[in-house]
């Protein structure tokens, strides 16, 4: 095989791609841990973005969480609807292969890859920061190493610590992984809703915030407010994490449009209820500083529940964080075994744990390369390693939801026979090759929201316009290599029978009755393309 013409490929010569559902991922997660495998991604991500965009955008930071939010839904929408279509792990990348062929689903897999590893390093660095609220002199041990200077050693030594051991939880299966999730998600939705609670009722002060947002008004610096919409971000990736796992839920088609559309909602209303009190009982300038536990902090300030209050959210912060890390470390094994199934990296990865049924390998390398990452980052100081983190973090999620998008509205026009359980509101009914499609208005709208966020991201995020595109370039040369070196092509599509795989995932997923609409509709296109074909017949 090696030395194939590009041209030559055909669906018959192409290597076999293993059925979607096949090679031994179990069907262990339910509704709840459907949802909780999103909001361990999702929910977290206040805790570690709050003193980030507070410090970047000052008075501004609701209207950058609020823009940012706005894109999120989008975003969450199109989500819902592609898992729901396509239940197989992968996400966006395997939205991306469907949509748009091999090289842009290769492209938005490794930008999601770098999205998962930073996922890892990020919320790992962040939890460890909240177990450091107890004991802030550990925080403060620095040493000088050659040229890097004030290298936080102890807080670094932490968060790797924690990456390991969620190596070894996730290699024993997503059932006792998935567990973690669904029990401290549960205890961390009671426990935000009761401080914004106790927040709104005792310390808020809308005079406060008004007096910031007028004086933000007074000093806006547009560069630093894009900076600071594009870290907002941060605050709702993690989507993705259901789709990864939507090849373990039982009754995706079912599961997937709920428990997305609840999280969507859920996070949006927290993540504008966290600014939005933050600002009405404390100076923005007084997060400078605790961006490693700013919620910590802020509960603290909250009266007759503070003394108590603080202590209780830097324990639950850690601990949602470790969940948020857990999830970063399922998605980017996930996301390696689905790229190894359909040719992109060497099907070394594709390989499952013989007892476990879980893919060990792609956990290890790829949770081993968020490790490099915490190590890294805290190189350039213990103030830099979160910012520099959250930078490179933005870069991968936009680039990939960009991609996401655009294979939406190609699907919708190339594929109109799968059965979609859910579809994204607005849309308006055009005529394409003799037969009916829903064009997708919103999912315009998202392509745009989320190429601006980009476009901020490029502008703004000097470490993330070099180290993102840095790393999709390398990941090309590694695709490049290792598709020459099995004779396949490097920027063609393999053919595929997506119909026989869409068929396979709706009988493994037991959407039975999805199934046969598809099989009807499938066959009358047939009779359609026949007397078409045929017309005197």
């Amino acid at each position: 095989m090696k030395g194939q013409k590009k041209e030559d490929w055909s669906a018959a010569e192409a290597p076999a791609t293993p059925v979607p559902g096949s090679a031994g991922l179990r069907r262990d997660v339910t509704v709840w841990g459907s949802f909780m495998w999103g909001y361990a991604d999702v929910g977290a991500d206040i805790y570690a973005a709050l003193g980030l965009v507070i410090a970047a955008t000052q008075g501004g930071a609701v209207a950058a969480f609020a823009l940012a939010g706005i894109v999120y839904i989008m975003i969450g929408l199109a989500y819902t609807e592609l898992a729901a279509a396509y239940p197989v792990a992968g996400g966006g990348q395997y939205f991306a292969l469907r949509g748009l062929g091999d090289f842009w689903g290769f492209v938005a897999g490794s930008a999601l890859l770098l999205d998962y590893t930073i996922d890892i390093a990020l919320f790992a660095v962040a939890s460890a920061g909240y177990v450091n609220f107890f004991f802030p002199s550990l925080q403060r041990i620095t040493v000088n190493l050659g040229p890097f200077h004030e290298v936080a050693i102890v807080w670094c030594l932490e968060a790797v610590l924690i990456v390991i051991f969620l190596i070894w939880l996730n290699i024993r299966g997503m059932r006792e992984s998935s567990l973690v999730n669904e029990i401290l998600g549960a205890v961390d939705i009671i426990s935000e809703s009761s401080i914004i609670i106790f927040g709104f009722l005792f310390a808020w002060n809308p005079e406060l915030l008004a007096g910031q947002w007028q004086w933000q008004l007074q000093h806006w610096d547009w560069k630093q407010f894009m900076y600071g919409s594009s870290l907002a971000i941060i605050s709702f990736v993690g989507l993705e994490s259901i789709s990864q796992a939507a090849q373990e839920t039982r009754r995706p088609a079912t599961i997937v449009p709920r428990t997305s559309l609840a999280l969507i909602f859920t996070v949006f209303i927290f993540a504008i209820s966290f600014s939005t009190l933050s600002l009405g009982i404390l100076p923005w300038n007084a997060f400078v500083g605790h961006e490693g536990d700013p919620v910590a902090m802020l509960v603290s300030k909250i009266p007759y529940v503070g003394i108590v209050a603080g202590p209780f959210v830097a324990i639950l912060g850690a601990t949602i964080l470790l969940i948020s890390t857990n999830s970063g470390v399922m998605s980017a094994s996930r996301l390696t075994f689905s790229m190894s199934q359909f040719h992109f990296i060497s099907p070394w990865f594709d390989v499952v744990h013989p007892k476990y049924h879980t893919p060990a390998r792609a956990i290890a390398i790829f949770s081993g390369i968020g490790i490099v990452q915490i190590i890294l980052a805290f190189l350039f100081g213990q103030n830099a390693a979160m910012e520099i983190l959250g930078n490179m973090y933005a870069f991968g999620a936009t680039l990939g939801y960009t991609l996401v998008f655009i294979s939406l509205i190609h699907l919708r026009f190339t594929d109109p026979y799968s059965p979609r359980p859910y579809k994204m509101p607005l849309n308006i009914g055009v005529r394409y090759r003799g037969r009916k499609v829903n064009f997708p208005v919103l999912g315009v709208i998202g392509t745009g929201g989320v190429l601006f966020v980009l476009t901020e991201v490029v502008i703004t995020h000097t470490i993330g316009r070099i180290a993102g595109p840095t790393w999709v370039v390398l990941c090309f040369l590694y695709y490049a290599w290792y598709r020459r070196k099995v004779g396949l092509p490097v920027f063609r599509t393999i053919k595929r029978d997506w119909e026989a795989e869409q068929k396979a995932v709706l009988q493994s997923a037991e959407e039975f009755e999805l199934l046969e609409h598809y099989r009807l509709a499938l066959a009358e296109r047939d009779k359609l393309l026949k007397k078409q074909a045929h017309p005197g017949v």
